[in-house]
């Protein structure tokens, strides 16, 4: 995957500012439309642009790609980046019929997944439980769709023992930063543009000293850009709002890892609400 870059601006990004002004316009529309030229191979850009090949391949290197192959990799992350809701609909129309888009779906969601799974670094991940156990508070922070994600994981991680709060609102996020240290940890969660109080909210925890994680579907997101580190979740598929099937197989795995860092207290814990979890009230019975 690319890595992540210095900030930038979402149309404009800044690795581009160091190309003199007339080679910028030449590059510009590949910038502000990715999922238009994605695909293209270098001579049918160089055609879209009336530009010649050498010229570009020159341009990817000065903006510090060593192949074209490279260059083309990070439009495809600009591009998911860039996605919205309209775009994404639009896009995966075809001739394909009601049953195809669905069976493209699920394909989709397979290959996210896979896409999650062999990207994870494991010893990064169990560095991370380490931490989670470690830290006196876990703040998750998500908005919006990713806020479903944010509770999940929060709700979980309070089953097993750790104390974990997840906040959704500016005004939630602000707050609670202000209690936050060097013993804390935050977890930001979001996709493509990243939302603007999960952003703030990772730089404000890294600013006062708390280890802050994103998780996202690009290394050029700002999630990944202001985070101590991250992991990266594909969101790709015709579903208008995105697929979060990875985010949330990451999610599973690390509640995983965490459950069994100390299954002993995790054992004893979940021993003591069986009772509950058998005979309380919260549950249906016929009786």
């Amino acid at each position: 995957m690319v890595k992540a870059k210095k900030a930038q601006d979402s149309n404009f990004p800044g690795l581009v500012r160091t190309l003199s002004p007339k080679r910028q316009e030449v590059i510009r529309p590949l910038l502000e439309h990715p999922r238009k030229y994605v695909l293209h191979s270098l001579r049918d850009l160089a055609k879209e642009l009336d530009s010649a090949p050498a010229t570009l391949l020159r341009i990817a290197r000065e903006m510090g790609f060593r192949r074209f192959h490279d260059f083309r990799r990070y439009l495809h992350e600009l591009s998911v980046a860039q996605a919205t809701p309209f775009r994404v609909f639009e896009s995966s129309g075809g001739n394909s019929g009601l049953a195809g888009r669905i069976e493209e779906s699920i394909n989709g969601d397979v290959a996210n997944l896979r896409g999650m799974s062999h990207s994870l670094d494991m010893k990064r991940l169990l560095a991370l439980v380490k931490r989670i156990y470690a830290a006196d508070h876990v703040l998750i922070l998500g908005g919006d769709m990713a806020e479903c994600l944010a509770r999940f994981l929060e709700y979980n991680l309070t089953v097993i023992g750790i104390r974990a709060v997840a906040v959704s609102s500016a005004g939630e996020i602000t707050h609670r930063l202000r209690q936050m240290t060097k013993k804390d940890v935050a977890i930001g969660i979001s996709f493509r543009r990243g939302l603007r109080q999960t952003v703030e909210g990772l730089k404000q925890a890294r600013s006062r000293g708390a280890y802050s994680v994103g998780i996202t579907d690009s290394s050029i997101s700002p999630v990944a850009r202001y985070a101590s580190e991250y992991f990266v979740t594909p969101t790709e598929g015709p579903l208008f709002a995105g697929s979060y099937v990875a985010a949330m197989g990451l999610l599973n795995a690390l509640l995983v890892a965490c459950s069994n860092y100390r299954r002993g207290r995790t054992l004893g814990i979940l021993k003591e609400a069986e009772k509950e979890q058998r005979t309380g009230f919260r549950w249906f019975s016929d009786n």
